[in-house]
């Protein structure tokens, strides 16, 4: 459908199964809650957050007083954790000494945050993985019975943009193999794989963790503060000129990515042509397609808004009313 990932397929060329994604414009702990609510019917038991907690003082990541406020308002979020890993690049967060001082500066204080490769690494399989037939990931995930997947969407200097898909797949993997696994050939440099296998690679991770959870994972992308540049960038990340959007949620990753992708392409050329090309330049459309080709969702979707009692809505309804981004 979309094997070419510097290629954007329009809506109405794609395959025809549905998926429902919620929306609402509300960028606030409250709108976050809301939309939740609208995905959670699956949550039960030890739950884990997985989000990107970011660099030291990184100025885009989702408020922690949203989380916050979402974990003092839902009680299956009473006493889940937020969960991470270390990373493989060299950074504030590559060992887990630095990465629990990041998380303090970063105000991630008012709950248990569970770095799941601090104590070692656990195999999953990846069914119908065509580059691996595993995935190491960090120990402690096998201690939770459910996922929820609250990504700050944006754009990513490999990958194009960074989902759900990316957080998972990247983000559960290990520090040390498994994020290798993805990045590099063996015997090749630190970040040797790129463009379509390097989406192909960060999606079967993405399958191993998912098949994991099965029926009890959601998934909530925030299309706020959308550089072209990752959280893990921090400080030296590219300057925010994309408007802000609101928030998707879903059960299905790889329609709630699609959506996220839909609409920053709906926005006006002007307003979106430097995330737009991160995007293609770096073939991260192959995210999308992968998913939908390994049985991980659909690429189509109803678009939900939440704020006018769920009524489908369209792309361009949904960015009709965005500001152009102005620093």
């Amino acid at each position: 459908m979309m094997g070419d990932g510097s290629v954007y397929v329009p809506y109405e060329k794609r395959d025809r199964a549905e998926s429902d994604v919620y929306f609402t414009r509300d960028l606030s702990g409250e709108g976050l809650a809301r939309i939740y609510e609208k995905v959670n019917g699956n949550i039960v038991g030890k739950t884990g957050i997985k989000l990107h907690t970011g660099e030291r003082n990184g100025p885009n990541i989702i408020p922690h007083d949203w989380v916050k406020y979402l974990m003092g308002r839902e009680p299956e979020l009473a006493n889940a954790s937020i969960v991470e890993t270390n990373t493989y690049y060299a950074g504030d967060r590559d060992t887990t000494e630095k990465h629990r001082k990041t998380l303090e500066i970063n105000g991630w204080t008012f709950c248990p945050v569970d770095i799941m490769d601090e104590e070692g690494t656990a195999l999953l399989p990846i069914k119908g993985g065509k580059w691996m037939q595993q995935m190491s990931v960090g120990s402690h995930m096998l201690q939770y019975d459910s996922l929820v997947v609250l990504t700050h969407f944006k754009g990513h200097v490999m990958g194009g943009f960074g989902g759900s898909n990316k957080n998972i797949g990247i983000g559960c993997a290990d520090g040390h193999i498994g994020k290798k696994w993805i990045h590099s050939h063996e015997g090749e440099g630190q970040w040797s794989i790129a463009q379509e296998e390097l989406m192909e690679r960060i999606t079967e991770s993405t399958k191993a963790t998912i098949d994991f959870f099965g029926e009890h994972i959601l998934y909530i992308n925030v299309c706020r503060n959308m550089s072209v540049s990752c959280d893990c960038e921090g400080t030296a990340a590219q300057p925010v000129v994309t408007p802000n959007i609101g928030i998707l949620a879903s059960r299905d990753i790889c329609a709630v990515d699609t959506a996220s992708v839909d609409l920053v392409y709906a926005l006006k050329e002007q307003d979106h042509h430097d995330l737009v090309e991160r995007m293609e330049s770096r073939h991260g459309l192959r995210q999308l397609s992968c998913m939908h080709e390994m049985g991980m969702g659909n690429v189509r979707y109803r678009l939900l808004d939440i704020d006018h009692d769920d009524r489908p809505i369209t792309q361009k309804e949904a960015v009709a009313d965005v500001v152009p981004f102005a620093g």
